[in-house]
C-alpha cells in the first residue's frame, strides 16, 4: 500500500494553459483548492520552460500554503528542481524507476494506464502512488483518448493496493458513478477550470466523496 494512501483521495485538479493562461492560473487554481480539491497538478505543454518554472514555482508555494500536494506532470527535472510533491507519468515519459531515483522515495509518482489492467498491476508492483485510468467519457482536452470502461475500476479495486485515479470528461453529474465503481479520486480539467464558478465547481465534485 502507497505512504499516501490517505492523501490520494477526493478531487484532483489538473490545470491547462489554454483554460488559466497567464496571470489566470494562481488564481484558479486557489479557487479549485477552497472548494475541495485535494490535488494539484500542474500540466503545461508549452516549449516555454523558463515561464513554465516560474509558473510551476508560484503554484508550489500557493499549495504549500493550504497544505495541498502539487504534481508535476511529465517534466520530472522540473520536479526534482522545485522539489515539488511528485510526478505524473504517460506512456512516453521516463521510467518510474528513473523518476524514483531522481525524486526520492518521498514523492508521489502517478502513472497513466489508460485502459490497461496490465499496465497499472506493472506500475504498482514498481512502486507507483497511484495509477490513472481513462479517460472514461469523451474529453474536450483529450477528444482522440481511447475510453475505458468503468467496471476496469471495480477490477482495479480487486486487484491493486495503491489508489486508483479516474479521468476523461469526468463532471460532477457522471463522477459519482466512478467513484462507486471504485475511483478514489477524480481527475479533472475542463470540468473545473472552464466553469464559470471554479470554486463552486469544485465544490460539488468535493461533495461527491462525502
Amino acid at each position: 500500500m502507497s505512504a499516501h494512501s490517505q492523501t490520494l483521495r477526493g478531487l484532483y485538479a489538473l490545470t491547462d494553459a489554454a483554460l488559466t493562461p497567464g496571470d489566470a492560473l494562481l488564481a484558479a487554481v486557489a479557487a479549485a483548492i477552497r472548494g475541495g480539491a485535494r490535488l494539484v497538478q500542474y500540466r503545461d505543454k508549452s516549449a516555454d520552460t523558463q515561464a513554465c518554472r516560474q509558473q510551476a514555482r508560484a503554484l508550489l508555494d500557493l499549495c504549500r500554503d493550504h497544505g495541498v500536494p502539487l504534481i508535476i506532470n511529465d517534466a520530472v527535472d522540473l520536479a526534482a528542481s522545485l522539489a515539488a510533491d511528485g510526478v505524473h507519468l504517460g506512456r512516453d515519459d521516463i521510467s518510474l524507476n528513473e523518476a524514483r531515483v531522481q525524486l526520492g522515495p518521498r514523492a508521489i509518482i502517478g502513472v497513466s494506464c489508460y485502459d490497461s489492467m496490465a499496465r497499472a498491476v506493472s506500475a504498482a508492483h514498481q512502486g507507483a502512488d497511484y495509477v490513472a485510468f481513462g479517460g472514461f467519457f469523451p474529453s474536450p482536452t483529450k477528444p482522440g483518448a481511447v475510453l475505458a470502461p468503468p467496471a476496469l475500476l471495480a477490477q482495479a479495486r480487486l486487484q491493486l493496493s495503491v489508489p486508483v485515479c479516474a479521468i476523461g470528461g469526468i463532471t460532477p453529474d457522471n463522477g459519482a458513478a466512478l467513484i462507486k465503481a471504485g475511483a478514489d479520486m477524480l481527475a479533472v480539467i475542463s470540468g473545473l477550470f472552464a466553469a464559470k464558478d471554479v470554486e463552486d465547481t469544485a465544490r460539488r465534485y468535493a461533495r461527491l466523496f462525502k
